[in-house]
């Protein structure tokens, strides 16, 4: 990797031990590596340099992981997020994921593992800007440059998972595509067996852009078969 493009990861996690060695395999990897022990210094540090992606521990102290990336999102950024805790029950996922994580691990982790993770978020966020083609569908616009998305002129507050959903599916309109297929084709993870945060990112995007969540009218459930986007115009 060009040291000129060298990527920056904040690793934010009160553990010493497994911030260093988090650090340590980002950096034989080609990364630009900060460690930050607790939420504030996590969000001192973002705010001096803003990084590519945040390794995230849920538990902190002074201010937990999720507050931490609740307050990223408000400051008007949709830096891809990490979130990293030693609590594997589904349903901690699930409030992960909809707080706007991008990926989930639970510790004890692979290093390796979490590398090829990183790796694949902002590839997948790497080739999502490529493409430049302004989308409009009715009041519906989404601009992959600008990464915004408006409806009706009202510009949606959308993280970086829910953007590339979105966009993904309208790029294909009227296309069904299955829970797995998504996870591979915009999470990157065809091994990835949980497809629970595939239902919760369409049920958040749902709430930020369509009209009525309970009857969408873009973004659309085909059942027992998984979703499309149907690009008719209100």
């Amino acid at each position: 990797m060009d040291p000129a493009e060298r990527r920056s990861i904040l690793v934010v996690d009160d553990e010493p031990t497994i911030a260093e060695v988090v650090a340590r395999y980002l950096e034989r990897a080609g990364y630009e590596t900060r460690t930050a022990p607790d939420g504030p210094s996590a969000l001192a540090a973002a705010a001096s340099s803003r990084p590519d992606l945040v390794i995230l521990d849920i538990m902190l102290p002074g201010l937990d992981g999720l507050e931490v990336m609740r307050t990223l999102q408000s400051n008007g950024g949709r830096v891809p997020v990490i979130l990293l805790t030693a609590r594997g029950e589904e349903s901690d996922r699930i409030v992960g994921l909809r707080r706007g994580a991008d990926d989930y691990v639970v510790k004890p982790f692979s290093p390796l593992e979490l590398v090829a993770r990183v790796d694949a978020v902002l590839r997948r966020a790497d080739s999502d800007v490529e493409a430049h083609e302004l989308l409009g569908f009715g009041d519906l616009e989404i601009d992959p440059q600008a990464r915004s998305v408006t409806v009706g002129g009202r510009e949606m507050e959308l993280t970086a998972r829910e953007f590339e959903l979105l966009y993904f599916l309208a790029r294909h309109p009227g296309q069904v595509f299955s829970r797995d297929q998504l996870m591979d084709q915009v999470w990157r993870f065809p091994f990835y067996t949980d497809t629970t945060t595939v239902t919760v990112h369409v049920r958040r995007l749902r709430a930020k852009v369509e009209r009525d969540p309970a009857n969408p009218e873009w973004v659309q459930t085909v059942w027992g078969v998984g979703y499309r986007f149907r690009p008719e115009s209100r």
